[in-house]
């Protein structure tokens, strides 16, 4: 593995060499994660493929910046073209599925896209929700607005060391449950934080994760996906987790009206495919050997 910052216009931008041999694949984390998310998952592609990942801006190691997907996609064409990578396909998870879709409708010849859940926020706009009463949907999404704005807050503000401590003792426990691993999920984490003066602060900040909740290729993707024209597939997870028991009935509304609407796209548009997986959200770390086969299937179909 070779580790880099590359000068991409306006911030500079960690990425990570994982070597192969084949064709260039580039992976691209979720919101809130960083280029760790793939240290299990790079290695089952290199067999075949050149496998870069990156921090996104306003991530991990990489610097600050606007969020304007442009200037995101900038960034992407900075790192593909350090690395000398033609014609790389693209695998996104959540966040980065939804680049994916953008890298492919700003490069018609990627000969393949992927996106690893990543189609539609949890707070998206009430007709993306099916069978759920009006009175109770406006209800729920009010208090899930709630939580969000809570959480954003709280992103702000400086952790203490004794907080920093407490959150790392918690998610050991969150990733023993899950049966990930607890060592690679804590470094992951620590990627995230900037540390000074016994005070930590968690990236990406509040500025940026407001940005992207109000951005509406984040609220919905699949207008997105709609127009794209490169071979795209979708993985979508079928199993719900991390919200509070009382938006069950929401997450399944919205499961409900994701599933309908890709019904609706893949007849509308060739080349777009759909499959799901028995995981949550957090599949690459979940099913990372699973989740592995059916992104070099797609890609070997597709090259």
């Amino acid at each position: 593995m070779n580790d880099v910052l590359i000068d991409s216009p306006g911030t500079r931008i960690a990425a990570r060499d994982h070597g192969g041999n084949g064709p260039a694949v580039v992976l691209l984390h979720g919101a809130g994660g960083n280029l760790l998310a793939w240290q299990h998952f790079a290695p089952l592609l290199t067999a075949g493929h050149r496998v870069v990942s990156l921090d996104l801006r306003g991530h991990g190691r990489s610097g600050d910046g606007p969020w304007r997907w442009d200037d995101v996609l900038d960034d992407l064409d900075t790192v593909v073209e350090h690395f000398e990578l033609p014609r790389p396909a693209v695998v996104g998870h959540s966040l980065g599925g939804m680049i994916a879709a953008l890298w492919a409708l700003r490069h018609p010849d990627c000969p393949a896209a992927i996106s690893l859940d990543g189609h539609r926020a949890a707070l998206t706009h009430p007709e993306n929700y099916a069978g759920m009463p009006g009175e109770q949907l406006h209800a729920q999404l009010e208090r899930l607005r709630a939580l969000f704005d809570a959480q954003a807050s709280a992103a702000g503000q400086p952790m203490s060391a004794e907080q920093a401590a407490a959150v790392l003792e918690q998610q050991r426990a969150f990733a023993t449950q899950a049966g990930i691993d607890v060592e690679h999920w804590i470094e992951q984490i620590r990627r995230g934080w900037q540390v000074s003066d016994d005070r930590t602060l968690v990236r990406p900040g509040p500025e940026l994760l407001e940005t992207l909740r109000n951005s509406p290729e984040f609220i919905d993707a699949l207008p997105v996906f709609a127009e794209v024209t490169s071979p795209f597939l979708l993985v979508r997870a079928t199993r719900v987790a991390g919200f509070p028991p009382e938006f069950t009935d929401l997450m399944q509304a919205l499961q409900e009206g994701l599933r309908r609407d890709l019904a609706r796209l893949t007849t509308e548009r060739p080349g777009f495919e759909v499959q799901e997986v028995d995981a949550s959200h957090g599949m690459v770390f979940e099913i990372p050997d699973e989740i592995a086969e059916i992104v070099l299937a797609f890609l070997r179909d597709h090259r």
